[in-house]
């Protein structure tokens, strides 16, 4: 007979209690208890247990020295992907689990399918939301073979498992998790037990079968994957899928992954025919205008292994309220006052009764701190109206001090810059000392020194 109880969850960490708690004990999180009804069948396997009874697996082995190991043939696939290689850390791990979020209509669906159409192998790809038809529609216009991919529109777990080890695809795509539910548990699709549940299910179908699974997950309001924090505990990989519906460029960030660097983004384009890699972000984040005006500088960035030249604009103009207004659009807002408070102390600049816009070109994010004397150079530019020439680019952190800092693999930097055209870098005078043929390395020490080399 069914047991059926009444749970509460942490939509924090996934935390089991049978009453409500105002305060998570595994988290600390307050109100974040949500009550699930759960309902678990007696004398009944589990789907992914039923589902793999038929599946020719290794037999379980005992345990073994880690020296004695060896990797397989295929430990890594590859996608077919550039940019999607990057970001995973050179390929998709045989057995991982990879989590994609992002915005509804941000395109989610649209470059696993071109993926799925571009794999060697057979992938398997799951949907929930679409219909075969709508499907079909959307790949009509993706460039790619297809002639691998099988489309499969279910919810139920079980049928979904039962497919997947008569296909026995080498990739499984679900889109989404959300809309994935265990007949084993009597709550809605979407809940929290259902999610965590169904993850952890395709977690163990992958580990056993060594095919990997990605994962569509929807996202909340405040921008966090929806569903328990545990989620991304689950999965080896989380992918944030980043952009404006209006705006053309897309940017896929890692937020974590086992078998690579979280410092890694890929960034494509939106275009009729699917999304596009872009081999040179530099080109788009840089603007292509040959007139120079105040309140423009190129930083030099590097995210992952990636260097990235990205212009930063500012606009210093008087405030017109009591209180002046501090906007950044892909700069963190708080080191934009840091920084404003720095050369208002040290400098003496009256940015205090100024009105201080941001923005970085592009619509991208970025967290470097190496953009820092750029922001700097711009903010100076914009408020004295003072032009800087298109050929010169920054990388360097300002301390609290006033002090211009070093920032890692400068040579790189440098590189990047003198092969996209630029003729003089101004780097910290503490950052190591290198050469760089075709480009002209400027060093300065504190913010001061920035007027007589530049402002003049």
């Amino acid at each position: 007979m069914a047991k059926t109880k009444v749970s509460f969850f942490c939509t924090s960490c996934g935390y089991e209690s049978p009453k409500w708690m105002g305060k998570c004990p595994s988290c600390g999180e307050w109100n974040s208890m949500t009550e699930e009804l759960v309902q678990k069948e007696s004398g009944k396997s589990s789907a992914v247990l039923q589902a793999l009874q038929s599946y020719d697996k290794r037999a379980k082995s005992s345990p073994v020295p880690i020296s004695e190991i060896k990797p397989g043939d295929n430990a890594r696939f590859d996608t077919f992907d550039g940019e999607l290689n990057r970001v995973l850390g050179g390929g998709l791990v045989a057995g991982s689990v990879v989590l994609i979020g992002g915005q509804p209509g941000i395109g989610k669906s649209t470059l696993l399918l071109q993926t799925a159409m571009r794999y060697s192998r057979t992938v398997l790809y799951v949907s929930g939301e679409e219909s075969e038809e709508q499907i079909q529609m959307r790949a009509s216009r993706i460039t790619g073979d297809g002639s691998n991919t099988y489309i499969y529109t279910e919810t139920n777990l079980a049928s979904i498992l039962s497919e997947a080890v008569k296909l026995k695809p080498g990739l499984m795509i679900i889109d989404s998790i959300q809309t994935v539910s265990n007949d084993q548990i009597e709550s809605a699709p979407g809940s929290i037990t259902q999610v965590r549940e169904c993850a952890a299910q395709f977690q163990r179908f992958a580990k056993e079968t060594n095919i990997p699974v990605i994962l569509i997950g929807h996202i909340t309001k405040e921008g966090g994957l929806a569903g328990p924090k545990l989620l991304e505990h689950i999965v080896d990989v989380v992918l944030q899928f980043e952009g404006d519906q209006n705006n053309l460029y897309r940017v896929l960030r890692t937020l974590k992954n086992r078998f690579g660097s979280t410092d890694e983004l890929a960034i494509y384009a939106m275009e009729s025919g699917g999304l596009r890699e872009i081999l040179n972000p530099s080109e788009m984040l840089i603007s292509q205008s040959t007139e120079e005006l105040s309140g423009t500088a190129v930083a030099c960035s590097v995210e992952g292994m990636r260097p990235l030249l990205l212009e930063t604009q500012a606009l210093v103009t008087p405030t017109v309220y009591g209180t002046p207004q501090r906007s950044a659009t892909g700069y963190d807002s708080r080191r934009l006052s840091m920084i404003l408070a720095v050369l208002e102390k040290r400098c003496g600049l009256p940015f205090g009764t100024r009105d201080v816009f941001l923005n970085l070109v592009g619509g991208i994010k970025i967290s470097d701190p190496a953009i820092d004397l750029a922001v700097v150079v711009a903010l100076i530019s914009s408020l004295q109206d003072i032009a800087i020439g298109k050929n010169i680019c920054f990388a360097a952190e300002i301390g609290l001090t006033g002090e211009i800092r070093g920032v890692p693999r400068i040579e790189q930097r440098t590189q990047e810059a003198a092969r996209l055209g630029f003729d003089t870098i101004y780097i910290s005078k503490y950052s190591p000392s290198i050469k760089v043929k075709g480009i002209t390395i400027k060093t300065l020490a504190r913010l001061e020194d920035l007027f007589g080399e530049i402002f003049g």
